[in-house]
């Protein structure tokens, strides 16, 4: 493993444990020349999911893509980014387990605001917004009474 701060090749692992419940293990390294410690870690390596973009194009899922997306709809909100960090990870969890090598980036979007619903309701409007284009404040307010009307359904 490379030094992240003299680039030598050689290391040693000092400590290894689980990491991330079990699914990626933490390596703590020891640079062998100039001795300074970094932390690596492995992960299972998982065949790529493919998104389907609306006008057809396939791509590579870029997980930043969606946490700089859902750390936009939390901008000046009181979220630790831990657990919008966390939120990101149960999204690209549960797409994994779909077990499907392609998803529409439609499902995504729907997939994100199913849970960011009860995430943070100004993120989901947030989202929504420019999830779902609005143009006026019409789309507001309709999507503000179907959050409400849920939330009194309950």
């Amino acid at each position: 493993m490379k030094c992240p701060f003299c680039g030598t090749i050689d290391s040693r692992v000092i400590d290894s444990r689980a990491a991330d419940d079990g699914n990626s293990i933490r390596r703590r390294r020891e640079c062998s020349a100039c001795g300074k410690r970094f932390t690596t870690y492995e992960t299972i390596e998982t065949t790529p999911l493919i998104v389907i973009k609306n006008d057809g194009r396939r791509m590579a899922f870029d997980r930043n893509k969606l946490l700089n997306g859902i750390i936009r709809s939390c901008y000046k909100r009181d979220i630790p980014t831990e657990r919008i960090i966390h939120f990101v990870d149960n999204i690209e969890k549960e797409l994994h387990n779909m077990m499907a090598p392609e998803i529409p980036s439609k499902q995504i979007g729907e997939l994100v605001m199913k849970h960011l619903k009860s995430f943070d309701e100004v993120a989901y409007i947030r989202f929504a917004s420019v999830y779902r284009k609005f143009t006026d404040i019409d789309n507001f307010t309709k999507e503000l009474e179907k959050l409400r009307s849920a939330k009194n359904d309950k």
